[in-house]
């Protein structure tokens, strides 16, 4: 739960429902989907305020809905829906593959389960070799993986067959060695020579970073699909998208700011700026993926110093990429390795989209309103 801030302007939930000419209700499902940012009245905690900014933004989205010519043209501005799919929910603070809560699977499913609930089918695995990984780097990893991945299938692709292989490819990319016979977070925990402790660990990170609707990646994912790329060219379209900074990426900024506080370089907490790792807007009351990995670990000492200072300064706690950073210093594992499980666990929510938007078949092609540069 995040306190008020003195630069935010906070309503009283019947203005707030007033002015979106909601009931209070509807006001409550805008919160939980991110539209809405709620906080905890400083003069009485059970009372919530709701941030004037949100509200006003929605209202103005509400108003440019209806002008057809503007509408079009900011279809695609975040966290507008923009298709329907089947595979995963976020509601009331919880993600759900297919209907089941993702934090009690990752309690004990491996992402091979996963993948086939998210897909809607059992994985095969075929016979045919796994192209040779190229080096260990767990820092070069999309490079690798989208090396590895273009490497055209040996045989007609069969989805089945073609989502397996994909999942063990991009594992390899992150190992610089080929998952045999077992489980991908054991191949993982044994490529890395970690600990039985660290190998539930990882395959709880997987299983949490499996999907989140549709993220940029997932959307990148589906407008390859749509043209009829094959599997692996819209798994390399999801790669490219995660390492941004703004998406996967954001882990390496997070390892950096662990980094220099534990150097004792001074990195200001503010109450008015988020920090990188510490909050998603789709979760305003905490990413769930976060608490459910980070619950365990053994974390380092300056890990847990750092995380504790932030809730307190802004109430906000540690999204999936914090989490996977702290994992990684936890156990000692490769520099990287954080992005490698995130990429490696999103690769089964990719396969899922792509073959599902296959099955729709419609081609994804916005249209864009030409504007005549200005003479510099």
């Amino acid at each position: 739960m995040r306190p008020s801030s003195a630069s935010l302007d906070l309503l009283p939930a019947a203005e707030a429902s007033h002015r979106l000419g909601i009931s209070p209700a509807s006001l409550y499902s805008y919160v939980s989907r991110g539209l809405v940012r709620s906080f905890a009245s400083p003069h009485d905690p059970r009372q919530r305020l709701y941030a004037a900014e949100d509200v006003d933004a929605l209202v103005k989205r509400r108003t440019r809905m209806r002008r057809p010519t503007v509408a079009a043209e900011t279809a695609l501005d975040w966290g507008l829906p923009v298709m329907e799919t089947g595979i995963t929910q976020i509601e009331d603070g919880r993600l759900l593959y297919r209907g089941v809560d993702a934090a009690s699977l990752a309690a004990s499913a491996t992402l091979e389960e996963v993948a086939a609930l998210l897909i809607g089918s059992d994985l095969q695995h075929a016979k045919t070799p796994l192209p040779a990984p190229d080096g260990n780097d767990a820092g070069d990893f999309v490079g690798r993986a989208i090396r590895l991945l273009s490497h055209p299938a040996p045989e007609p692709e069969n989805p089945a067959f073609e989502a397996s292989a994909i999942l063990r490819i991009v594992a390899s990319a992150g190992t610089g060695s080929a998952p045999q016979d077992q489980p991908l977070h054991a191949h993982f925990r044994d490529a890395w020579k970690t600990s039985l402790e660290a190998g539930e660990a990882i395959r709880r990170a997987l299983v949490l970073c499996a999907d989140h609707e549709l993220s940029a990646s997932a959307f990148a994912v589906r407008v390859a699909a749509s043209t009829g790329a094959t599997l692996r060219n819209a798994v390399i379209a999801g790669q490219a998208a995660l390492s941004g900074p703004l998406h996967g990426g954001a882990t390496e900024i997070v390892r950096k700011f662990f980094e220099d506080r534990e150097r004792g370089n001074v990195v200001e907490v503010a109450k008015s700026r988020p920090v990188t790792g510490f909050h998603h807007q789709l979760y305003p009351q905490g990413d769930p993926r976060g608490a459910a990995l980070v619950e365990g670990l053994p974390l380092l000492a300056s890990d847990r110093a750092i995380t504790k200072e932030i809730a307190d300064i802004t109430g906000e706690q540690p999204t999936i990429d914090a989490a996977l950073v702290m994992l990684e210093r936890a156990y000692s594992l490769p520099r990287g390795a954080a992005f490698a499980l995130f990429a490696t666990g999103r690769t089964a929510g990719w396969l899922a989209h792509a073959i599902e938007h296959r099955a729709q078949g419609t081609l994804i092609r916005p249209r864009a309103r030409y504007v005549l540069a200005e003479a510099s």
